[in-house]
């Protein structure tokens, strides 16, 4: 019975048993892929478990990231815009949200009043960034990237996030505010027709902005190129769902007299433990809606891990040589592991263990920018040095050398000569070099 539905169910939604009725059944097709994909990534946990660890992570520098906005803000005399913003954001908590707003503006003007000495200060800086580095890691993970990005990197654009994040967005609440208040907006809000379109747009405009947060980050974070049309489609369906879980979550607060009841003074705690990790668990849904946008060949195995067989590995690390070989001989030309996955169309976690072992045995370098060259000069990287990497070097996760049979011993150095036969004293050099035209 279960195969049987199990095989209708594939037909249905992988096959064409919904896409051969017409444009309804591929939307309808199209609507159950990604749904199932994206429910069975919430199911296997680690999506949860992260959005958990980032409640964790937002706990502990929520204080350091509001401080160091408010000192950004205070240059450009807009620190005021900050506790309203804090609060629209906690709103769904009801008078709570309120009362946790005040608290913690109540701890930023402590950490301005020069509270802190060296070592705190050391410290909240360093949860601040923390925090960014958190979501890199947890972005990374919904889009396969392996890597993150170099130490340089890291501080750089971590700090230009820290820096002109809270300026752009007070920025555009200070424009939004401003338009509200233009007399032509004024008037157009009195107008029978068109009024009741610009207070709809007004509702809409916090969402809208929520959406452009979700969209930039979904673009700017992961450590890989995203497409704007996948980020955008994430950062829609992300501020949709924030939107409606905000309604929802308001609503289940204002009847929830049962928990304040029952633990008292902690139900303030709970509910915005609960609203943070419903916010941190939208932003990655919307994350992984993205990356099976520009992903969708995906959407069916998920994260089920790749299994290379020996030949893919063998190939894998002199394709990968070869592009790197390419690039730099062109001296206009750069390449990285994300680049070499769009070529190759082989994410780039499968890339991964590969191009850590090319490193590892000096046949490859990375630079701070993330861009692959050759470790050492190409006529002396030998083909069987490159295939040496994935063929012979490993590990057994035992301390000791693993004890083979003497017949397959001797088969296995029969294997290697072989190799050594065929691409014999080869360089990657001779690779690049162009066949003679008789060979074609």
């Amino acid at each position: 019975m279960i195969p049987t539905l199990r095989s209708k169910f594939d037909d249905w939604v992988w096959g064409d048993g919904l896409e051969k009725h017409g444009l309804g059944g591929r939307i309808a097709a199209t609507l159950l892929r990604y749904s199932y994909g994206l429910i069975r990534d919430m199911v296997s946990g680690q999506i949860t478990l992260r959005a958990m660890s980032l409640v964790y992570t937002t706990l502990l520098s929520v204080v350091p990231l509001i401080a160091f906005s408010f000192s950004i803000l205070q240059a450009f005399g807009v620190h005021n815009e900050l506790e309203p913003f804090l609060y629209d954001f906690l709103e769904p908590l009801g008078p709570q949200g309120r009362e946790i707003t005040a608290q913690i503006i109540e701890l930023v003007d402590n950490v301005k009043g020069g509270v802190l000495g060296g070592i705190s200060l050391a410290f909240f800086i360093y949860t601040a960034v923390s925090m960014v580095q958190k979501m890199e890691e947890s972005f990374n993970y919904v889009w396969y990237v392996a890597k993150r990005r170099s130490l340089a990197r890291r501080l750089t654009e971590y700090m230009i996030v820290l820096l002109i994040g809270p300026v752009v967005i007070v920025a555009a609440l200070g424009m939004i505010a401003s338009l509200r208040s233009n007399t032509v907006v004024q008037f157009l809000l009195t107008n029978e027709a068109i009024g009741p379109i610009l207070v709809a747009s007004n509702k809409l405009t916090p969402y809208l902005l929520v959406t452009a947060v979700f969209t930039f980050l979904y673009m700017y974070m992961p450590n890989t190129r995203v497409k704007f049309k996948a980020a955008l489609i994430g950062g829609l369906a992300g501020g949709f769902i924030w939107a409606t879980l905000g309604v929802a979550f308001a609503t289940f607060v204002g009847f929830s007299t049962r928990v304040t009841l029952i633990y008292s003074g902690f139900a303030v705690a709970i509910l915005a433990l609960i609203w943070l990790y419903l916010n941190w668990l939208v932003l990655l849904f919307g994350a992984q809606l993205a990356y099976y946008v520009q992903n969708p060949a995906f959407l069916r195995i998920g994260r089920r891990e790749p299994r290379l067989s020996n030949a893919m590995r063998e190939r894998l690390a002199l394709n990968i040589m070869l592009f790197v070989g390419r690039a730099f001989r062109d001296t206009e030309v750069s390449i990285d592991a994300h680049e070499i996955s769009e070529r190759m169309r082989i994410p780039s976690i499968t890339l991964a263990p590969v191009l850590d072992a090319l490193e590892a045995g000096g046949l490859l370098a990375v630079t701070d920018k993330d861009d692959l060259l050759p470790g050492k000069d190409m006529a002396t990287i030998r083909l069987d040095d490159i295939l040496s990497v994935v063929r012979v070097h490993g590990e057994t996760g035992s301390y000791r050398d693993p004890k083979w049979s003497d017949e397959i011993d001797a088969l296995g150095q029969d294997l290697d000569n072989a190799v050594i036969k065929v691409v014999g004293s080869r360089t990657l050099s001779d690779l690049l070099e162009p066949a003679p035209s008789g060979n074609h």
